[in-house]
């Protein structure tokens, strides 16, 4: 075969907003295969909804389309663009589908677009679990007994015949969403009635239960040839039972013998040739840790998290080889460092891959973890040994914990750490190390976790190295031993009873720093600019003589922070390497394009905490680290990099200390006269009190240095407050609590640069939603839809003030209240980039992280051509709508407030407003129905104002339930209600009427003040999110919806009406 040339244009359906178990993998993947296909000489068109990612970038594809992923706008796009072939297996689930619905629709045929790649068929037969089934029975292939059930009776009736405990997976969803285990029947019914519903086809498979079964996952390629390769093997530490999203994994395959390991690769290999799967593909098995029995799990006809993964531990671009063997090139033909596709990557390091999880935010979500992905992100640590990719890895995480050891589990009693064990959670590691601390035994917690031995006796090696450090304060021997074995200073320091410094001086009179070794797999002597830290081995990487900048990375995805700064860091690195520097970038995050080791001239795969990219900065030798780019994470390394004499360019450590430190923020807006809500810091729970009854109610609330709003609370009353700072936040001298005046308002936003002498605001984006909702959650909207121009002239004046007077170098991040007299406030300026950076560059066309970067090496606005403030408003309405994955974790309360909770964004934009936002909400996968039910229920705060919205639903023709008290006030107000019992009443009727599926939207809000009401609203809310109910807790976005549907609905009315 060779490559086609009767293709010209090529169109790659993206993955739309990211959701938990959908995430920022695919912006990696899109990425490289637009590259790819660009580089072969084809014209890409390139459809997805996500503002936040390199992908929609303009130079990345030849056509951006930023549309919503559904039918009807894909099918417009085809049926304008006439591609000769779409890509389907490059995003993810989303992408897969919509390609499959184009094909069935006869969409593809009608405009003469061919598939390229896999065949519908054989996505066919790896996605429909029947079909699979079959095809493995055909070739003698293991699968898991199961049978398929249309209703929950069936489901009864086929789990008494395979027998309990069984697993159910409802059929095409996304991250095994609805799924779960059930060890009897009454389990079977609470998880199937969700399971049917989440189904788009109502069909779920009951299978057999295999937890406990060793989870081994093996990475495949084929060409159009039938020429197959493996590309990594990996192995789960957690065993089957657990989403392998949510899985500590591991490469290469460490546990198994040569001839199981032989086995399953074979396997994988067979099945991919016999689904004729053209690129790569994800197999799954499960295997009896007691013998050579397995099952095959599933197999991914499409390029999914787990290849992102494969791809950065092995260094082979697997997104970037399939889209080539889709245009019919062949292994041999495709060019990969100075070798080709045809190799087998050989590891001569190990990799960890460890889940970050939402729980710090969410306390109130279990943190058990089951079939159903739960993970916002993941990191992966690079090294020698095991233990050493393991410590690497948990320093990585940034959750407060920097050792495998967490301080939670001191309290616990040994009975409790087992009783904990019992179960699959989020932090079981750290439970299991303690066990081990007491002198537990490895036999005893493998019985209880089925963590195979292998893995316990690492940890245990670990804990070992711990009691030898204590026992020999100081000395070097144990000290590189320790090292070696990859424990952080900072640990050591601990268990000496000294300083972190002493330990890192100490190092430093001795000469022991780490070797960067080279992660290369094809072993033919290529120079990869991908490097790990390594206290074992040769050092491989080469010092230039160019003068270099490091970039610091974002680390793990989670809720507040999210691709938007990886956007900005490879902005940042293009910039860099166009002025002519060495671009350097210090990440461990997996999923992103930054950690693509062709993004910047040297990639280090490294933990971003002080002590190990100060060993990257005292090896490089760099002119100056950029901070301002990696969010919060980069952000909060400036200080610490600082007092070691390293240079912060951009944004130095004084200004981000004006800008983050509460009393040095209030004195620079006293001295420029610009006006905040009045509040204070507070050390003590009494002094909160007081300040509080001085200002008055409502009061903000919310620890001091936080990232996407973690623990913000709107308080009604002193009783609330006392609540609030006993049990939410840790209050003493060090962590002081913000105590501000609520103010109702408009929030307006802006992304500002600022080069030192002038500034440059390219847009203002204005919140649909009133102060009081995070603005990660809001719908945000430019150029702003309702604030004066005397408001902006404010707002742009104090932008300009506040660049200058923080001493800001590069980009700020400003949030504005604008209150009912037009009087302007500040919120908060956040010294760095945020995360509406891509949706403003996006929006206004200005390529903010470029402009930004080009400041920090000293070419001023001017220089780039920029003269003015502010430049004319876009004559078209973009607007980015929050994505939330409620509906992924269990227990988690979908009320929107000052705390953030989504998890992406999608845009909508078009040269009238309402279609802009209904493009937008369709985008971010609200089901926007123009008819139905409207289940309300509403605070006495919030009648007035609602009544005339829900006149509004009515008008349209929506039929209208409520609770009493709320249907009570629509009654005496003319609108014709269905009265439903509450809750608390012991009725059901809310919930039936949700499952039934009439409701089309609930709406629902709260008073902050009262708290028994609080339980029925969240027993509501968690229901209309299981059953995917669009639900509402800010009237202001319902006012909007409103506007969309009366845009979008015809009425009915008399004739002489």
């Amino acid at each position: 075969m060779a490559k086609r040339t009767d293709l010209k244009k090529i169109m790659i359906i993206g993955s739309g907003p990211i959701v938990i178990g959908q995430a920022a993998e695919f912006d990696y993947a899109g990425t490289q295969a637009c590259l790819a296909l660009k580089e072969e000489g084809y014209k890409v068109v390139l459809v997805n909804s996500n503002p936040a990612t390199i992908m929609t970038d303009t130079s990345i594809a030849d056509k951006v389309y930023m549309e919503p992923l559904t039918l009807e706008y894909i099918a417009k796009i085809i049926r304008y663009e006439r591609p000769d072939a779409i890509l389907p297996g490059i995003g993810g689930q989303t992408g897969l589908n919509l390609a499959m619905q184009l094909e069935k629709k006869g969409i593809l045929k009608e405009c003469r677009t061919e598939l390229l790649g896999t065949s519908s068929e054989s996505i066919e037969r790896a996605e429909d679990r029947e079909l699979f089934k079959e095809l493995c029975k055909s070739i003698g292939e293991p699968t898991i007994p199961s049978e398929i059930a249309y209703n929950l009776e069936e489901a009864k009736e086929s789990a008494k015949r395979i027998g309990y405990p069984v697993v159910l997976r409802p059929a095409f969803t996304l991250g095994g969403t609805g799924g779960g285990f059930a060890y009897n029947e009454a389990e079977l019914e609470e998880i199937g009635i969700n399971a049917f519903k989440l189904s788009p086809v109502h069909q779920v498979l009951v299978e057999k239960s295999v937890k406990g079964y060793k989870e081994i996952e093996f990475e495949v390629m084929r060409d159009g040839t039938d020429h197959a390769i493996t590309i990594c093997g990996m192995e789960n530490i957690d065993p089957v039972g657990v989403h392998t999203g949510d899985s500590i994994v591991v490469a290469p395959i460490m546990t198994l013998s040569e001839h199981d390991r032989k086995m399953l690769n074979d396997s994988a290999i067979k099945i991919i040739k016999e689904l004729k799967i053209e690129g790569g593909c994800n197999v799954q098995f499960a295997l009896n840790p007691n013998s050579s029995e397995y099952y095959l799990i599933e197999v991914n006809p499409r390029v999914s998290r787990s290849s992102a993964l494969a791809s950065k531990a092995s260094g082979y671009p697997i997104a970037r080889v399939t889209a080539k063997i889709a245009v019919g090139m062949t292994l041999e033909e495709i060019k990969i460092a100075n070798t080709n596709a045809a190799f087998e990557p050989q590891l001569d390091y190990i990799i960890a891959k460890l889940p970050r999880f939402p729980f710090d935010k969410f306390s109130a979500a279990s943190n058990s973890l089951g079939t159903q992905m739960k993970a916002t992100g993941e990191i992966m640590g690079i090294g020698s040994t095991l233990e050493e990719s393991l410590l690497k890895g948990i320093r990585s995480l940034e959750t407060g914990v920097y050792h495998i050891y967490h301080q939670k589990f001191d309290a616990y009693t040994t009975e409790e750490l087992f009783e904990y064990i019992n179960e699959f959670r989020d932090d079981n590691i750290y439970a299991i190390a303690e066990l081990l601390r007491r002198g537990e035994g490895i036999e005893k917690i493998h019985d209880i976790t089925k963590i195979t031995s292998y893995f316990i006796e690492a940890i245990k090696r670990i804990i070992d190295m711990e009691n030898t450090l204590k026992e020999n304060s100081l000395d070097l021997e144990v000290l590189k031993e320790a090292k070696k074995m990859g424990f952080s200073d900072r640990y050591i320091a601990k268990l000496w009873a000294c300083g972190e410094n002493k330990v890192f001086e100490l190092r430093c009179e001795n000469k022991m720093f780490p070797s960067f070794r080279m992660v290369d797999t094809c072993h033919t002597g290529a120079y990869i600019p991908y490097f790990y830290s390594s206290y074992n081995g040769n050092n491989d990487s080469v010092i230039t003589d160019k003068k270099k900048i490091v970039v610091l990375g974002a680390g793990p995805i989670r809720i507040g922070q999210g691709v938007e700064f990886d956007y900005s860091t490879v902005h940042a690195v293009q910039t860099i390497k166009n002025s002519g520097y060495e671009a350097i970038i210090i990440n461990n995050n997996p999923e992103t394009v930054s950690t693509d080791y062709t993004t910047a001239d040297k990639l280090y795969f490294e933990p971003l905490v002080t002590e190990d990219v100060m060993n990257i900065i005292q090896f490089e030798k760099p002119e100056g680290v950029i901070a301002s780019l990696g969010g919060q994470t980069a952000i909060n390394l400036a200080q610490p990099l600082s007092n070691l004499g390293v240079k912060i360019i951009g944004t130095d450590c004084e200004a981000i200390d004006k800008a983050e430190n509460r009393d040095a923020f209030e004195k620079l807006l006293k001295e420029l006269g610009i006006p905040q809500p009045e509040g204070r810091a507070v050390t003590k729970i009494e002094d909160g009190i007081a300040a509080a009854a001085k200002i008055g109610y409502p009061v903000l609330v919310r620890p001091s240095f936080v990232l996407g709003g973690r623990a913000m609370q709107i308080v009604a009353n002193e009783e609330q407050l006392r609540h609030y700072l006993k049990t939410a936040v840790e209050i003493d001298e060090d962590k002081p609590v913000l105590v501000d005046k609520y103010i109702s308002g408009k929030e307006v936003e802006v992304d500002a640069i600022c080069d030192g002498h002038d500034v440059f605001v390219p847009g203002i984006m204005e919140l649909v939603e009133r102060t009081g909702i995070h603005s990660g959650d809001s719908i945000s909207v430019y150029p702003a839809f309702s604030i004066s121009d005397k408001v902006k002239g404010k707002i742009l004046q104090y932008a300009k003030k506040l660049g200058l007077g923080i001493g800001i170098v590069g980009l700020y991040n400003i949030q504005f209240i604008v209150d009912k007299n037009d009087e302007v406030f500040i919120i908060e300026v956040n010294p760095r980039s945020s995360r509406t950076v891509p949706f403003l560059s996006k929006a206004t066309g200005y390529s903010l992280a470029d402009i930004a970067t080009e400041c920090i090496l000293g070419k001023t606005l001017k220089e780039q051509g920029i003269f003015g403030l502010y430049p004319e408003e876009k004559k078209r309405w973009y607007v980015k709508v929050p994505v939330f994955s409620f509906n992924k974790l269990r227990g988690l309360d979908a009320y929107l407030s000052p705390e953030m909770k989504s998890t992406g964004e999608a845009i909508g934009y078009d040269d009238k407003f309402y279609r802009a936002l209904y493009k937008a909400l369709q985008a971010s996968g609200m089901h926007l129905q123009n008819y139905g039910t409207v289940f309300v229920t509403i605070a006495d705060c919030d009648k007035d104002e609602a009544l005339p919205l829900i006149r509004r639903f009515y008008n349209l023709g929506f039929n209208i339930e409520a609770t009493r008290g709320t249907a009570r006030f629509l009654k005496e107000n003319g609108i014709r209600t269905h009265v439903l019992n509450k809750l608390s009443d012991g009725s059901e009727e809310i919930i039936e009427s949700i499952r039934q599926g009439h409701i089309a939207y609930v709406i629902n809000t709260s008073d902050s003040s009262s708290s028994g009401v609080a339980k029925d609203g969240h027993e509501i809310r968690k229901c209309a999110t299981e059953n995917n109910v669009t639900i509402f807790t800010s009237l202001d976005t319902v006012s909007v919806l409103l506007d969309v549907l009366e845009e979008t609905t015809l009425t009915i009315s008399t004739i002489d009406a």
